[in-house]
């Protein structure tokens, strides 16, 4: 950046970040909680217009040579922009390293922003790689350079959500879950909404303020509406459940302390599961925390013996499981009548630093006063439970990040969920927007496979989302108490159930990337 004056360095530094900062507000809203579709995409036209800008000066014959300063000043731009959405949007995790671990706040902050930087490299790349296949494309074809910027764009989301293990928290998508591109969800899934919004913010930041920068706008509008009114149906009901939901309200600093946490959930839980007169009863992750055999005498054996009588309800309970020699599990397990087939499902996706250590980062860890785990996964297609004519699918805290992960239990129509039931704890990170984010991904998932989610958290949000991803029901966060309502199970695939089901994202990276070979071409013919 030594090639330009102070003021163009600022305004390369302090417009992505900016831009950036909107981006993740758009996520979820400070205080309201509420994803905002159209800041969203107002951010991601901001980041749009300067790429575009810095193309035409790559491209123009009064700085020809100077392409590789472009580039350069490319990847900052796109880095920024991506450093400030990506901290903007988990900077709670300060919360849980200093607050929960201990770790000394300036570390912490330095975690997160290093955190950021890190997977901001993605679209740092995708930005650098767009302004040199673009530099020619802008002004005879800007349809193919707005294509091609979705595509590099896309391609640094998945790379985001899929590689090392994946962490795609704040996905741009997110925020359109309440918008107009939420009709496209069961159709190409949150990253397909993503890249339909990257198309949008070029062809807006390529037609500038003429009138035809509002024909892109009006096609999906058009598009979205169509769908919404005229689209085909993909699910039938499934029939009606009742359920309840249990929220301990436990703070995080207490959980794992055997003279006050431990002992109010044992205490708590307890009471609460033996006096539930509902047909389905949910508990969290790790609402009992402790392994089967070190909980006191009669405790696990008691529940157990309380759920197999005659005419008691079946309970859903998340707690670890397993010993030294056989290895650790993140689990749900079933308490019910006597005879039935046992279920348990262990969590698959683990989360890394918490449920298990990179190598290389025992340093790290040590440095936290925290009681982390080091779980072993369980399988990818585990087997649902059958419950009054219903499929429930349980799936643990983040998991439910992971769309196509999910999608994976759908391949067969004739044992696809009926519904979702996640059990999360993430008082990890106090009272922030990681709730209303959470709350938000959960309904992304309802949406793309039309199931309804039953959300039992330790903190917050417990709530019950239908199959369109309306919040129907919804217990107060931070408070102790339990949330009964009705949800209806879904038969039926939808597109996106039946391509990520069937294949993952493969389909979306092969489009990306064809895309991108396509582009490539095309600059290169006169």
């Amino acid at each position: 950046m030594s090639d330009v004056g102070p003021r163009e360095r600022g305004w390369q530094t302090v417009w992505p970040a900016l831009a950036g900062a909107v981006q993740a507000a758009s996520i979820a809203w400070p205080g309201s909680g509420q994803a905002v579709g159209w800041l969203q995409l107002v951010s991601l036209t901001l980041l749009a217009a300067g790429l575009a800008r810095m193309a035409r000066l790559a491209h123009s014959p009064f700085t020809r040579g100077r392409e590789a300063h472009a580039l350069k000043r490319a990847a900052w731009f796109g880095g920024v922009f991506a450093t400030a959405w990506l901290a903007g949007s988990f900077w709670w995790l300060y919360v849980s390293m200093h607050q929960v671990g201990g770790l000394p706040a300036p570390l912490a902050v330095l975690a997160v922003l290093s955190l950021a930087a890190a997977l901001a490299l993605y679209y740092a790349a995708a930005s650098a790689v767009w302004v040199s296949l673009a530099r020619g494309l802008v002004a005879e074809r800007p349809g193919l350079a707005s294509a091609l910027f979705a595509a590099l764009w896309t391609l640094a989301e998945l790379m985001r959500g899929q590689w090392l293990t994946g962490f795609p928290w704040g996905a741009g998508g997110y925020a359109h879950v309440d918008g107009t591109l939420a009709a496209f969800a069961p159709w190409v899934g949150v990253y397909g909404m993503g890249a339909v919004a990257a198309w949008l913010a070029m062809r807006l930041a390529l037609a500038g303020w003429r009138l035809r920068a509002l024909k892109p706008l009006i096609g999906v509008g058009l598009a979205a509406w169509a769908l919404q009114a005229f689209g085909p149906v993909f699910t039938t009901s499934a029939g009606t459940g009742q359920v309840q939901l249990l929220q301990a309200n436990i703070s995080q600093t207490d959980k794992f302390q055997a003279a006050s946490g431990v002992r109010d959930a044992l205490q708590w839980y307890d009471a609460q599961l033996r006096a539930s007169q509902q047909a389905l009863v949910v508990a969290p992750e790790t609402a009992i925390p402790l392994l089967p055999h070190h909980l006191p005498d009669g405790y696990w054996s008691g529940l157990q013996a309380h759920f197999a009588q005659p005419g008691r309800p079946v309970a859903l309970v998340g707690l670890p499981l397993g010993s030294l020699d056989e290895g650790y599990t993140n689990s749900v397990v079933v308490l019910g009548p006597e005879g039935a087939a046992p279920y348990r499902y262990d969590k698959s996706h683990l989360v890394p630093f918490g449920e298990f250590m990179p190598p290389g980062f025992v340093w790290f860890i040590r440095m936290m006063n925290i009681p982390l785990g080091d779980f072993k996964s369980g399988g990818w297609d585990q087997p649902s439970l059958a419950w009054q004519g219903q499929r429930l699918a349980p799936n643990v805290c983040y998991e439910d990040l992971f769309g196509e992960e999910l999608a994976i239990r759908f391949k067969d129509p004739a044992t696809a969920p009926t519904a979702l039931v996640n059990v999360s704890n993430i008082a990890w990170f106090g009272d922030t927007l990681a709730v209303d984010q959470h709350l938000n991904i959960s309904r992304m998932r309802a949406m793309e496979l039309q199931r309804p989610m039953l959300r039992a958290t330790n903190t917050g949000a417990t709530a019950i989302i239908d199959h369109t991803g309306r919040v129907t029901h919804q217990l107060p966060r931070f408070t102790r108490g339990s949330l009964t309502g009705t949800f209806e199970g879904r038969h039926g695939l939808t597109p996106f159930a039946r391509w990520a089901g069937a294949w993952g994202l493969g389909p979306l990276w092969a489009l990306c990337c064809a895309v991108v070979a396509w582009a490539s071409w095309k600059r290169q013919r006169p």
